[in-house]
């Protein structure tokens, strides 16, 4: 980074002078009263009546300038501002700056330089009200996650003054080629300048590797070519960096002085692969949102940014896709010595009209300018999933969009461009990668997850305009850039002094169930009863990680085990607000599964897949072995595996190519009779030369065998009747049966449990429309038990597909009571991928709070604890009962699947308890 875009303890001498004026400012928002500020932070995240407020603020302060620096050049820097500047001084106009992201600068002029000045900003944050703000309306200008996570105002990123030279560099532009150790340095100057420049470059030790003085004469730029003897790359495993000091000097003395770090690398996309420095690259990344638990925009500090990195790498992260926003320039320079690779993106617009059009690729060229020499930048993006465009319906977007493609490829043909990094129903126009967004909960989706991966793994048309338009090559790199599913934080890990953080509140209008709040989390818990399904608050918040973690395990391994996808990009790297996505809370606190992730999200992965993942005890289960390799390739190993420790069995691995993806052969595993009811992990270790490559695990659910029922059923379904008799059950008449057993109800079912009658619903097999439990009275609503001659709530079933219960995006978590009868069912109570083929399709509603503690047996609830609901569960009906559930128990041959089995076993008999 440059020596004007870094934070600077003050110094008063040399080329160059510096003095921060970060701490605290008088401030004023129009129409508020007045107070002071610290400066650098969005002034939303100072006040709580201001969190939404845009309009017009001024800052202003008074600073003492060093007697020494009276004569020269000083100028007042700002790292960014959101979003119009401008900025007086002694209450004369220095000048204005439009735009949220960049840096800028203004020169006091010489007759105004005095020992004491008086520095004002007015800035202009524009709301949705386009007529209060014609100039620049918010819906035109880049804003990213502003119209998501609330709007973002003022001075955010640091202030300073400088002292140089009127003859001083403004600019310098470093391309280094690590395949011949040029370094071509371009040098722009204030003015025209006669004198001499001298470039030196030095190595990661300090030591100069080399150096070269140019005479010039009146110019006002210059372009050097270095040569590096011998050059060390940059690469996350390495990140080799060198530092460029730039120096003016006039009659012997120098005059300027600037540095900047760079490195040596190439990134490239060819033959549907990536290569850093000329080597297979495998994309291990996260989408990073560059939100501050405080600060919001602003990073509370650079040791905060150390941290973040350091985890970031213990996760086995080796890029960054810093989402739609630009950040502080600290940023990238944690990431050039850390060795994480960044993907970046220009903020968003919300309404494309030719001055929005502008703004973006104005946004982009400062970004080049700012950030241009940063290693660790390989990728940028235009346009994230066709937002503030219109790329289906618009033509003229398209075209705009293939134009821009071009312009920043012209700009910078070092790195790769994303013309949109695309979603349903968009798509790419042009495109160094073939990239796409989507998401599934686990185990709810997990098949229409394998099902979606594997078509995308086979390029499908769909991620390419389909008018006419595309330029696609066909060898573009294949990334999931988006995919993830929740993990809940502790609500107390994220307390600011005692209290919930501001934004607990956020989200509560973001979708239409609600299921985005926080506030209340814990409450809700209470109040559902869930401390009856699990042993405590803090153990379901565990569990909710772990839930998380055995997800993005199947979503990684299942993208793995596809040799045409080169990457993917983990929504997210934190939780952002309401959004609980992160593989670390909004703190950077860890999830309960830091210390494993790695496994998983590493170049060399062992992959193992089951038809299903639960067993009898005392069978054989087979498993598929696929090894990936990622980045690196593969020498002769041995792969042995273990069952809860045990060793259980070992064999040869031959060598293999970076980025493959190898069927091994198949295991078959007997599971002990002593394993019964508990949930068996076997345990796979990749190794060669005594060095451990990979290993990773596999959770399997063990059944005990089904005695003979001891209850006698009835159904009035051929299809059910013949399913439960292979089950073991005595089918009789209505009369005689314990249990009668129906996927539909009618008015006669309803009398005979009025009656005395139990019964079990199948309300996943149910012909749709189905709403309440049977199928001709809409109005089930009936005085029964102990609430007899008062209204009962009414059991009612509805589609998960397009719910909030769906868990595409927000993620549900499913559960199972481990008590009474269904405490023979192994692990749990979260539901895994052991449930995967009997999920629900369908949930039950209807029931109250207080239902849930003895009525609700299996459920679900969205996000953050919101719009809980049953998957098994039972009413009273006058002197009977009813048990209803939505899980698919006749999806498979009776028998076939132990948690089909053992599930119904357990409805029919809570029905007859």
């Amino acid at each position: 980074m440059t020596i004007a875009s870094r934070r600077f303890a003050d110094t008063h001498s040399g080329p160059r002078a510096h003095l921060s004026l970060d701490g605290i400012w008088d401030f004023q928002l129009e129409g508020q009263r007045q107070t002071t500020i610290a400066v650098p932070a969005p002034w939303q995240a100072h006040f709580p009546d201001l969190r939404a407020a845009a309009g017009v603020a001024t800052y202003s302060r008074s600073l003492v300038v060093p007697q020494e620096w009276l004569g020269r050049q000083v100028v007042v820097h700002f790292g960014a501002v959101n979003y119009f500047a401008e900025v007086s001084v002694n209450g004369r106009r220095l000048g204005s700056h439009e735009g949220g992201y960049l840096p800028f600068e203004f020169v006091i002029p010489a007759d105004m330089l005095s020992s004491e000045l008086h520095l004002e900003v007015k800035v202009t944050l524009p709301s949705s009200d386009a007529k209060a703000f014609p100039d620049f309306p918010f819906d035109e200008i880049p804003h990213g996650k502003q119209s998501w996570y609330g709007m973002l105002g003022g001075i955010w990123q640091s202030v300073w003054l400088e002292c140089r030279s009127e003859a001083h560099v403004t600019h310098q532009s470093i391309r280094a080629d690590l395949a011949t150790g040029d370094v071509t340095v371009d040098v722009e100057l204030a003015s025209a300048f006669t004198g001499a420049l001298n470039i030196t470059l030095l190595d990661r030790n300090g030591a100069v590797a080399v150096s070269q003085e140019l005479a010039l004469d009146a110019a006002a730029q210059a372009s050097v070519t270095l040569k590096v003897a011998k050059v060390e790359a940059w690469s996350p495993d390495d990140p080799a960096l060198y530092r460029a000091v730039i120096e003016l000097s006039e009659g012997g003395a120098i005059i300027d002085a600037v540095a900047e770090n760079f490195g040596f690398r190439s990134f490239e996309a060819r033959d549907g692969k990536f290569f850093l420095n000329g080597q297979p690259f495998y994309m291990r990344g996260a989408l990073d949102q560059d939100y501050y638990p405080e600060g919001i925009y602003t990073p509370p500090s650079l040791d905060f940014l150390e941290d973040q990195a350091r985890k970031s790498k213990e996760l086995g992260l080796n890029l960054l896709r810093c989402h739609i926003k630009v950040p502080d320039p600290r940023y990238y320079d944690v990431a050039d010595r850390f060795g994480l690779l960044v993907w970046t993106e220009i903020p968003n617009i919300q309404t494309f009209t030719e001055a929005s059009a502008k703004r973006l690729l104005d946004t982009m060229e400062g970004i080049l300018r700012r950030d241009g020499n940063h290693p660790s930048i390989v990728i940028w993006t235009i346009i994230n999933e066709d937002w503030g465009t219109r790329l289906v319906e618009s033509a003229d977007q398209r075209s705009w969009l293939y134009s821009a493609y071009h312009w920043l490829k012209k700009k910078d043909p070092t790195r790769l461009v994303v013309d949109n990094s695309a979603c349903v129903p968009n798509f790419h126009i042009v495109s160094d990668i073939d990239d796409y967004h989507y998401y599934a909960s686990v185990p709810e989706m997990a098949r229409e997850w394998a099902d979606w991966v594997s078509a995308f793994a086979k390029r499908p048309d769909w991620s390419y305009s389909p008018n006419g338009d595309a330029k696609r090559r066909g060898d573009e790199p294949l990334v999931v850039s988006e995919f993830g599913v929740w993990g809940l934080p502790h609500p107390d890990k994220l307390l600011q002094d005692g209290k919930e953080p501001f934004w607990f509140i956020n989200g509560l209008e973001w979708d239409s169930e609600g299921a985005t709040y926080p506030h209340g989390v814990q409450q809700r818990f209470r109040t559902y009863q869930f401390d009856k399904v699990f042993s405590s608050f803090d153990t379901f918040i565990e569990d909710a990680q772990w839930h998380q973690f055995n997800a993005l395990k199947f979503e990684i391994e299942e993208m793995r085990r596809h040799a045409s996808i080169q990457g993917y990009v983990i929504t997210e790297l934190t939780d952002l607000h309401w959004e609980a996505n992160g593989l670390m809370d909004m703190e950077r606190n860890t999830r309960a599964y830091h210390h494993r992730f790695h496994e998983i999200n590493t170049d060399v992965v062992i992959v193992p897949r089951m038809q299903r993942y639960a067993v009898w005890a005392g069978d054989t289960a087979g498993i598929e072995l696929e090894i990936s390799t990622g980045g690196k390739a593969l020498p002769a190993a041995e792969l042995s595996w273990s069952i809860d420790g045990a060793d259980a069995g070992r064999m040869a691995v031959a060598a293999a190519d970076a980025t493959s993806v190898h069927r091994l052969p198949a295991l078959n595993l007997s599971f002990a009779v002593e394993k019964a009811g508990k949930q068996v992990s076997v345990q796979f270790t990749l190794t060669a030369g005594g060095k451990e490559l990979a290993r990773n695990s596999l959770d399997i659910s063990v059944y005990a065998q089904r005695s003979k029922p001891a209850l006698s059923v009835f159904s009035g379904e051929p299809e059910i009747a013949a399913y439960l008799a292979v089950l073991g059950y005595e089918v009789v008449g209505a009369d005689e049966a314990d249990v009668r057993v129906a996927s539909t109800l009618s008015q006669a079912d309803i009398d005979a449990m009025e009656h005395g009658a139990r019964y079990v619903s199948l309300a996943d097999i149910a012909p749709a429309p189905f709403g309440n439990l049977r199928n001709d009275q809409p109005n089930w609503n009936y005085p029964t038990g102990g609430d007899r001659g008062q209204p009962m709530p009414q059991m009612r079933v509805t589609e998960r597909n397009g719910t909030i219960w769906k868990g595409n995006w927000v993620t549900g978590f499913s559960w199972v009571k481990r008590s009474g009868v269904f405490a023979r069912l192994p692990g749990g109570p979260l539901t895994d991928l052991s449930f995967v083929g009997v999920n629900p399709n369908r949930v039950i509603t209807g029931f109250r709070p207080i239902h849930f503690d003895g009525l609700v047996h299996a459920g679900t609830m969205a996000g953050w604890i919101h719009k809980p609901c049953a998957t098994i569960a039972e009413r009273r009906v006058g002197a009977g009962r009813i048990v209803a559930t939505t899980f698919g128990l006749m999806r498979e041959p009776a028998g076939a699947d132990p948690v089909a089995a053992a599930l119904l076993d357990g409805v029919i008999e809570t029905a007859a308890a």
